[in-house]
């Protein structure tokens, strides 16, 4: 354990002080800070009415915004050969937490689905963890398989062998949006790594049909995909969440009602500051505040994609392979969220990262943050490999960032 957390040199700790990735950092800064605001703003009222304080859900937004940023400090101190070489423990762990979180006594039921492990305070949501993990895993596994994945069959299939049951114990949860997200992350990951165009394309057909199975298998998911694309057929019915979301977008307009005047947030709009939350930011802040909003998802997605590409460059492949695979989860879940709250997709309980309320999604979304930038710091400077010896003569000059 030692040999994990020693002051390896980092993005933190070099003779010329903290060398950051700033623009990722501030765009991630810009979004924990508003989604802050947010929590703040959507969650007074059903604080106040469960708790008894209307500052309830903000408190407790903002220690898990500072136990995010330990995690994030952690993550950049650890070298991403380190990463590597406890991919199959990472992998086995996470096969674990899902197990565990089905077991009767040990999850924890919300709302008809066992996502979390209770504790005392707070409660753990292993699939974000679980989610990580396996981009971790499968970026390992494409560098020591590179070959195989490229011309054969048999490299192309291996990584299902374990990306499947993973799938099923999410959905035995249950949690279909997480399973979305986990499986288009590592499918995008597979292409990146080189899968040819023809099995790529047999895989998204297999993963059509399996969702659509998925859903005709559910009666309810069958009716939220039936309700969605008209939820006023049933406004006080299953199309209720939907309608209210976009009662909270017209009342928003261009400019919005002003912060903190939302009226849907006033137990209309259900899981106002989770899953929602944008619905809120949008009446409040209108049309203006959501695009912008939009667009530094879009910054800090982009960003890290270019993470990745540099590394690849630096021929640093299991760091890119990560950072793909990261930010195809962000995309992911933010491209779900918002045609969830827009309307665009049919309801499904996913958190916007580094907005929502909810603790595991954001230390986790600020951890993967951390990786991102220890992965751009090695990929700049060609160190952090923890089986180099370093010189202070190594970090004398500044180097010339030229991004």
């Amino acid at each position: 354990m030692l040999n994990i957390i020693k002051p390896y040199p980092s993005p933190i700790i070099t003779g010329r002080g903290i060398d950051l990735d700033f623009p990722m950092l501030a765009g991630c800064l810009a979004l924990l800070g508003l989604g802050l605001v947010m929590i703040a703003s959507a969650s007074t009222e059903v604080a106040a009415v469960q708790s008894g304080s209307a500052l309830y859900y903000m408190i407790r937004h903002l220690i898990y915004v500072v136990l995010g940023l330990g995690a994030c400090i952690v993550t950049m101190m650890i070298p991403i050969a380190t990463w590597q070489r406890l991919g199959w423990l990472m992998l086995i762990g996470a096969f674990g937490l899902l197990v565990m979180v089905i077991i009767p006594g040990i999850g924890r039921e919300v709302n008809g689905s066992m996502r979390w492990i209770g504790f005392s305070f707070f409660n753990v949501q292993p699939s974000e963890i679980a989610k990580v993990f396996v981009v971790i895993y499968l970026a390992g596994y494409l560098v020591r398989r590179q070959k195989e994945v490229r011309e054969s069959w048999m490299g192309f299939f291996k990584p299902f062998i374990v990306l499947l049951p993973m799938a099923g114990l999410l959905l035995m949860e249950p949690d279909f949006g997480a399973t979305v997200v986990m499986m288009g992350a590592a499918a995008a990951m597979l292409f990146l790594g080189g899968v040819g165009l023809f099995r790529f394309l047999l895989m998204v057909l297999l993963a059509v049909g399996a969702v659509v199975l998925l859903i005709q298998m559910q009666p309810y998911r069958m009716a939220r995909l039936t309700n969605f694309a008209d939820p006023w057929a049933d406004q006080f019915g299953a199309g209720y969440q939907l309608s209210q979301a976009l009662i909270a977008f017209g009342r928003g307009e261009w400019l919005g009602v002003g912060l903190g005047n939302s009226v849907q947030k006033q137990f209309y709009l259900p899981e106002a500051h989770t899953d929602f939350v944008f619905s809120v930011l949008a009446e409040e802040l209108g049309a203006v505040g959501s695009l912008f909003t939009v667009a530094l998802f879009a910054f800090v997605c982009v960003r890290g994609m270019y993470i990745g590409y540099w590394a690849e460059k630096a021929k640093q492949f299991f760091a890119a392979y990560i950072a793909y695979g990261l930010s195809f989860l962000w995309i992911g879940q933010f491209l779900i969220n918002i045609g969830v709250n827009v309307g665009l997709l049919p309801t499904k309980g996913l958190t916007l990262p580094f907005l929502s309320y909810g603790g595991s999604s954001l230390v986790i979304c600020c951890a993967c943050l951390g990786l991102l930038l220890r992965i751009e710091w090695e990929s700049r400077t060609h160190l952090g490999s923890e089986e180099m010896e370093f010189q202070e003569s190594d970090f004398a000059e500044e180097p010339t960032h030229g991004r």
